[in-house]
């Protein structure tokens, strides 16, 4: 996976944009930079995992759900989160997510309450796709 995001202003909340190769990775570093917005990458280690299935034909909101679906289990399970696969079959998708309990060292402080649909994008590219979308802080 090539990992690919970026973060766009927007007046007190914060734009993720990412991309990838196929639109499941952009959706997979959509998700590493939503979770890199509380906390490093680097310092969360992948010991749990959770699971987040749904249906969805129409990619953008595919997006906020799979954002909000993964914010969901991580709240549910007290994780933080920092690997992430996905898979679709038409509208069903697929997606599994690696992380650990909260504990010091692995906070940056700005919590993500949830994706919007602001600013909301979901486009083929040259080279794949890009994705972006607001999440409320």
């Amino acid at each position: 996976m090539v990992t690919e995001y970026r973060y766009f202003d927007h007046e007190a909340d914060i734009g993720i944009e990412a991309e990838g190769r196929s639109l499941e990775e952009a959706f997979e570093n959509a998700a590493l930079a939503m979770f890199a917005v509380m906390a490093e990458p680097s310092t969360v280690l992948p010991e749990r995992q959770v699971s987040v299935e749904f249906d969805e034909p129409d990619a953008e909101y595919a997006l906020v759900k799979w954002l909000n679906g993964l914010l969901a289990q991580a709240r549910l399970h007290g994780l933080v989160l920092c690997g992430f696969e996905l898979t679709r079959d038409d509208g069903h998708w697929r997606g599994t997510a690696w992380g650990m309990p909260w504990r010091p060292g692995a906070e940056r402080g700005t919590e993500v309450k949830g994706a919007t649909l602001t600013a909301l994008k979901v486009e083929q590219t040259a080279k794949g796709y890009r994705v972006r979308c607001v999440v409320d802080v």
